[in-house]
């Protein structure tokens, strides 16, 4: 699972890096997916290690539901656009969206990761 969180922190720093760019760097909050990744990252690394796995994947969970439940509302906005309707900043809501899709099966991921290993370790 370590390597699967660095992967996901790859995707939403390089997606609040082009939030930012794509927005004219006009303000900070573009850079939340690449906040997330940069934690998410560093609990991957520590992840690599067979004794952090399963707490650094507790704590993915935490992050991930976290930006999760933050990113949410940006999925809505992304429909209503592309069905021709007006939202306030279609950047921010592409990226809100992008950033709730990984981070869903970021966290659909590391439940199954958490279940498996619990499951395992009642029966050798």
């Amino acid at each position: 699972m370590g390597r699967m969180m660095i992967g996901v922190a790859v995707v939403l720093i390089a997606l609040g890096l082009a939030a930012y760019v794509g927005t004219d760097r006009v303000s900070v909050t573009a850079l939340i997916p690449a906040f997330f990744g940069i934690a998410l990252g560093g609990l991957g690394v520590l992840g690599l290690k067979d004794r952090f796995r399963v707490p650094s994947a507790y704590g993915g969970i935490v992050l991930s539901v976290i930006g999760l439940l933050g990113s949410v509302p940006g999925i809505p906005k992304v429909i209503a656009y592309l069905g021709g309707g007006e939202v306030a900043r279609p950047a921010a809501s592409i990226a809100q969206s992008m950033m709730a899709l990984v981070l869903l099966v970021l966290t659909v991921s590391l439940v199954k990761f958490v279940v498996a290993e619990r499951r395992q370790a009642r029966n050798p």
